[in-house]
């Protein structure tokens, strides 16, 4: 286990990939400060469950994870970037059909620059908080193809980071190579699987989870493959 840093920030959307690289740093780092981000985005219940996930770890009532010591969790914050509701047409933001654009092959839930612009903003914070760790969710092996979860894109951008900030900002990418699965069996190993009962996954914004759209079928077939249980309340469960 590598040795405790001192404190890193935390890109938190109440997803379930997030919620594991939060744990993750909670088990890595003495100090996290979290930052989510409300980009306008159709499902903001997510920031509703990213409140209430920070809540129950922070007084551990509801949930007891056993290495989990004193108060780590330093401050949260949740940053206004609606405008870029404004600038872009995807159907994580409007109210369209959620499938894949022939064009560009990618599904139309796809943001453009979003991660790198919740980095960017992190990265900031991070220079005035004098912290030197940042921790993202993002995965390469994930379904979507994002081109702004692949590990390219974030060396780069930790390169221009530093380059822009001339502070040496480190990106940490936990989930990079881990497929759904490997995801759900991490956070088993770090004894916070019951966590993910509070977290949202749905496109369409639903709670229950609708259990059809893309990010609900990618969830429940990682808990398939994983041959776990999802706590997650769904209207449906059966994989398409």
């Amino acid at each position: 286990m590598m040795k405790k840093k001192a404190s890193c920030v935390v890109i938190f959307s109440g997803g379930q990939d997030s919620t594991t690289c939060l744990v993750w740093a909670l088990k890595k780092f003495d100090k996290v400060s979290v930052i989510s981000f409300n980009y306008g985005q159709r499902h903001k219940i997510e920031l509703e469950c990213a409140k209430n996930i920070i809540d129950i770890l922070k007084s551990r009532e509801k949930h007891q994870i056993e290495w989990l010591g004193g108060n780590q969790i330093v401050e949260y914050k949740i940053v206004d970037i609606s405008f870029v509701s404004d600038l872009l047409q995807t159907a994580m933001i409007q109210e369209e059909e959620i499938t894949y654009d022939e064009e560009t092959g990618l599904p139309t839930t796809f943001v453009p620059g979003r991660n790198i612009l919740f980095i960017t903003v992190a990265a900031a914070y991070s220079y005035q908080k004098e912290i030197k760790h940042l921790v993202a969710g993002v995965c390469q092996t994930d379904y979507s193809g994002y081109p702004d979860c692949r590990d390219a894109t974030i060396k780069s951008l930790q390169a221009t980071l530093k380059l822009g900030l001339d502070y040496d900002i480190i990106i940490h990418t936990p989930l990079m190579w881990k497929t759904k699965a490997d995801t759900i069996k991490l956070m088993e190993k770090l004894g916070g699987l019951e966590l993910y009962k509070y977290t949202h996954t749905c496109y369409r914004g639903e709670r229950p989870a609708c259990g059809k759209c893309f990010a609900c079928q990618l969830r429940l077939m990682g808990f398939k493959e994983a041959g776990l249980e999802d706590p997650l309340e769904y209207k449906s469960r059966e994989i398409i």
